[in-house]
């Protein structure tokens, strides 16, 4: 049997012009391209120039007209409010339709912008679907997120239209959004022309006469819009990236590429065939929502799923086995966070056995380091592959990951596996040169980027270049530091500015992390860098029990400070750790370990606008006092 992933390989680095060409094919295209990539003006390469499709035609009228107008397209499934709804690739193209020709009769036009703030709700999906049905340049921002950081994305984008809601969800914490969005516009320079709010029935919005208009009632009198064709270079949406403090890095997406590798990838990747139910529980918000809830799954064919809630209490930690056997999931992708939290509150593996998950065939993580403790726990309990793949929010879909729909690979704890064909990834050391196999450096990937991914940032090119290509010359940097050994098999190991340099020694905390997690007490945990008057850097650590540990705290610290001494070495230097209730995240799941890092050296910080808690932050100041940090004893 011939090795479909080497093959494939093999050409997108060959011929890259074929081998991406033969899967545009399988999208409608108004026009065919007059060239595959463009390098016309480096560094800003372009994909498939000359091309004129539609993005919105592609996920819904072109599977209608093949067909499948009947087959579920998307499904809500909501247990903070008790409610599924289910919208066939008609009902949904329809509504879409409608909410195109409701924005077209607000003026929005070709070109013209609409930032979507709004919680998981369809309408949400619809927003965005539609925008891309007339052309329009969607941008959405994370829903509850702070009225300042709201502003700045208002002027960044200039939106002709806000669409929003009422209030978003938190467990069973109502959040009221209207009053964050009515203070971000008089905050923001640009103003937008209309605001169309969706009125949930848990809160009722305040609304503006003469600017804001209800959902429904614009709904009620529109008239359906037909798919504008655009470029296959002009912008599909702006995202920008989460943590962004002063002016946001606005991360573009192109039609045309977009559209090709995502539709590829869902085969490629995740092994879905049209008619497959496919779940990304992660936000619209994120890179992951808009690739992996929306456009990658809607582009294939699949029935994807729109959840509202949260692994755990909503209500249980066995609401993630209920949807996909409800819902006959074949696979899913989420973030090791969530499965981080089940395994605390579930480390038996209970509610699984609950359920029929016969049809789920494959899980995904991405969005933050695999540990491999959570790696073997998953796999033990569900019996199916565990994948790991890395991405980034820039590239919007994987660079590296085991192509199931390809090859599939053993996995090896610690690695996502292998560079996916189109990406030419790299690793460069501190002298601008390739590294041998298994020595650790900068991860790049070397130009051009295959298509789907960032070609530059909204109105930025000067910031493009000096974010992501000036200081490797012909790369893309990714900012993440790891290793490829000898099988190619790639291993991310941290963020380039997370590497702890103790006594001139380079460490990575994701290595000891590896050794924390293995501690069979250990949910989850974090280490970072914090500065030493004679080492320069030394590690701490910060561990969350799983439920019902039975050791005490100060047992479990000092056996994983053994363990690092024993696995890693007395280099290391780790000698110190804590015991925490929770770690601080972002809202996609990051751990905030420079944040955490500036309040142990007594460094002003800022709280980021993305975190999910940020009374937290009080609790590790506290418990960093306690070790001796923070101001306590500097």
């Amino acid at each position: 049997m011939p090795n479909l992933y080497y093959e494939a390989f093999k050409q997108s680095m060959e011929d890259p012009d074929f081998f991406w060409a033969t899967y545009a094919k399988d999208c409608h295209w108004y026009k065919k391209w007059d060239k595959v990539l463009d390098d016309s003006n480096k560094p800003f390469y372009r994909w498939f120039t000359g091309g004129v499709v539609n993005t919105c035609y592609n996920t819904l009228d072109f599977h209608i007209k093949n067909g499948r107008g009947e087959q579920a397209a998307l499904i809500y499934d909501s247990p903070v409010t008790n409610s599924i709804k289910t919208y066939t690739y008609t009902e949904l193209r329809d509504l879409v339709a409608k909410f195109a020709g409701v924005l077209a009769s607000n003026g929005v036009t070709k070109g013209d912008r609409v930032i979507i703030y709004m919680p998981m709700i369809p309408e949400a999906a619809v927003a965005m679907l539609a925008c891309a049905r007339i052309g329009a340049i969607h941008s959405v921002v994370f829903g509850g997120f702070a009225a300042k950081e709201l502003a700045t994305r208002i002027d960044d984008a200039k939106p002709k239209v806000i669409v929003s809601a009422s209030c978003g969800i938190e467990i069973e914490k109502i959040i009221p959004y209207k009053p964050l969005l009515d203070g971000a516009i008089d905050m923001a320079n640009s103003k937008p022309d209309v605001c169309i709010i969706v009125q949930r029935p848990m809160a009722k919005a305040e609304m503006i006469p003469g600017r804001d208009f209800d959902w429904n009632d614009e709904i009620a009198k529109a008239a359906p819009h037909d798919c504008v064709p655009v470029a296959a270079t002009d912008p599909l949406y702006i995202l920008y990236t989460s943590g962004t403090t002063g002016i946001p890095k606005g991360v573009v997406r192109d039609n045309g590429g977009h559209m090709v590798a995502l539709k590829w990838s869902m085969k490629a990747v995740y092994n879905m065939d049209a008619g497959d139910v496919y779940w990304s529980a992660s936000d619209l918000g994120w890179a992951v929502g808009h690739s992996y809830i929306v456009y990658g799954p809607l582009l294939k064919g699949c029935t994807t799923i729109l959840f509202e809630g949260k692994p755990v209490g909503t209500p249980d930690a066995g609401v993630f086995w209920r949807i996909i056997s409800q819902h006959k999931v074949k696979a899913m992708f989420t973030a090791p966070t969530a499965f981080r939290a089940i395994k605390r509150d579930d480390p038996e593996g209970e509610f699984i056995k609950k359920y029929d998950l016969s049809r789920f065939k494959t899980l995904f993580l991405a969005g933050e380091r695999l540990d491999p403790a959570t790696l073997k726990w998953s796999e033990n309990m569900l019996n199916i592959p565990v994948i790991d793949h890395w991405w980034q929010t820039e590239t919007g879909w994987a660079i590296v990951a085991n192509c199931m729909g390809l090859h599939y690979f053993p996995v090896k704890p610690g690695s996502p596996t292998k560079a996916v064909p189109g990406w030419d990834l790299q690793v460069i050391g501190n002298d601008g040169k390739p590294v041998k196999a298994g020595e650790t450096g900068a991860l790049v990937a070397k130009l051009p980027l295959p298509p789907g991914t960032l070609p530059t940032l909204w109105q930025n090119n000067e910031r493009f270049v000096s974010s992501y290509l000036q200081e490797f010359p012909g790369y893309y940097k990714t900012a993440d530091a790891g290793f490829i050994n000898s099988d190619g098999y790639v291993f991310v190991m941290s963020r380039t500015d997370d590497i702890i340099n103790v006594a001139g020694h380079s460490l990575s905390p994701g290595a000891m992390e590896e050794v924390l997690s293995d501690h069979p007490d250990v949910a989850e945990c974090a280490v970072l860098g914090v500065e030493d008057n004679l080492k320069g850097h030394i590690p701490l650590g910060f561990l969350v029990l799983k439920a019902g540990a039975a050791k005490s705290h100060d047992k479990i610290v000092t056996e994983v400070i053994q363990t690092v001494r024993d696995r890693i070495g007395p280099v290391a230097a780790f000698k110190k750790a804590a015991v925490v209730a929770r770690l601080p995240k972002t809202r996609s799941g990051k751990i905030l370990r420079g944040t955490i890092q500036k309040i142990a050296d007594n460094k002003e910080y800022k709280v980021p606008a993305t975190i999910d808690d940020s009374a937290i932050l009080d609790e590790i100041k506290e418990t960093l006092k306690g070790m001796g940090y923070a101001g306590s004893k500097k």
